[in-house]
């Protein structure tokens, strides 16, 4: 058996799993409670991810009868081009800390899907090496603006040159949220030895072997592994940073210009006059500012401001194909995804991820037969409404 290869029991698992909540439970019991926590957990009372999530659990849909649904296609455009559902994969961090197989699985899993991987300026898998294991994969990077411009730049060329064409910027982290999971744990990068993380790690011998066994955890494009992953951001992440800015990133990109973490439809509006190519509504997974905006709730308000100014996505609380076609319907070009997918991949690896995605597809396509429509092309607000709280 190759090393992190899934045992057969777990792989079965991992090809059972209904939905994607069966892969967090397996995730659970394979990844040790601090790696587990990582990605489960957000900032402070975790308020902003619970609202989230239960935001699509008001969603009413009001579907059709008697309509012809023998076809249900999921391919719709970005960006100006074809992807085979409206999902994308979204930027993660650490990513080999939940299996050793890393981007490199993710974005292979989101190759075969025909949907794009979105590679994170805090990930463990450098851009060249994403490339190299994803020839005929559309992969997009992630930036974050940290203080030192010059390293900026040379990231932008090093992801060009890995022939990444689309620029992702997040701009909801100004200063690092307080994620009291990791605080407890006392989490590092890579995870540090103390007698309890040990504890964790032998407890879950899958995860351990694949940590000891496989290269070296690190930052691929910020160097280093602190002590405190809130101190690398508070140390690099530059919070002077102002709209303006935007206006060099876009003079050293050459490319669509998406831009992640908007909360307030003032800011859409203000970005969509600056002339960006996308909006991510989003509130970082719930992971810096607790009690902030549901995404789900705000899509329509900023679609209704944008128009068709700048291509509008939905980040936060996506957990099945349901929800993809319930934001899809209010407004979104496509979902960004990602503690889904890390579930899959903690759960199985790169089989895993390809669960997840799997699973989203059969979720959309009964979704919208169900609701009575033609496919994706046929979802509107006329099939959807959100329940009051």
């Amino acid at each position: 058996m190759l090393p992190g290869r899934p045992r057969v029991g777990r792989a079965r698992r991992v090809a059972d799993a209904a939905d994607v909540e069966d892969l967090r439970r397996l995730a659970m019991k394979r990844a040790p409670r601090m790696v587990f926590d990582y990605v489960d957990g957000a900032a402070e009372g975790e308020r902003s991810m619970a609202r989230a999530v239960e935001a699509f659990g008001r969603v009413e849909f009001r579907p059709r009868v008697l309509r012809d649904v023998a076809e249900a296609p999921t391919a719709v455009e970005i960006l100006g081009r074809r992807i085979a559902m409206p999902v994308v994969l979204g930027p993660t961090g650490f990513t080999r800390m939940m299996h050793r197989a890393g981007e490199r699985a993710v974005a292979r899993a989101a190759q075969r899907a025909g949907v794009p991987y979105t590679l994170s300026t805090m990930g463990t898998t450098t851009a060249q090496d994403v490339a190299a294991a994803t020839p005929g994969g559309w992969n997009w990077f992630q930036l974050y603006v940290v203080r030192d411009r010059a390293r900026s730049l040379e990231t932008l060329a090093l992801a060009r040159e890995a022939g990444m064409d689309v620029l992702v910027v997040t701009v909801d982290v100004p200063v690092a949220g307080a994620r009291l999971r990791d605080v407890r744990h006392g989490l590092t990068v890579p995870p540090s030895l103390r007698w309890r993380s040990v504890l964790q790690a032998l407890a879950r011998p899958a995860w351990w072997f694949d940590f000891v066994t496989s290269e070296p955890l690190r930052f691929a494009t910020v160097e280093g592994a602190p002590e405190d992953l809130a101190g690398i951001t508070n140390m690099m992440f530059d919070p002077s940073v102002t709209i303006k800015d935007l206006e060099w990133i876009r003079s050293a990109w050459r490319g669509p210009l998406l831009v992640k973490g908007v909360q307030r439809v003032d800011d859409a509006k203000d970005l969509a006059a600056v002339g960006v190519d996308g909006l991510v509504v989003s509130n970082h997974g719930g992971r810096q500012l607790d009690r902030s905006p549901t995404p789900l709730e705000l899509l329509p308000e900023v679609v209704d401001a944008v128009g068709d100014r700048t291509e509008v996505f939905l980040d936060g609380g996506v957990r099945s194909g349901a929800d993809v076609a319930a934001a899809v319907a209010l407004g979104a070009r496509a979902c960004f995804i990602g503690r889904a997918y890390l579930y899959g991949l903690m759960a199985g690896g790169e089989a895993g991820v390809t669960r997840v995605l799997d699973l989203l597809h059969a979720e959309l396509v009964r979704t919208t037969q169900l609701l009575g429509v033609a496919g994706v092309g046929g979802l509107d607000r006329d099939v959807v409404r959100l329940r009051p709280p």
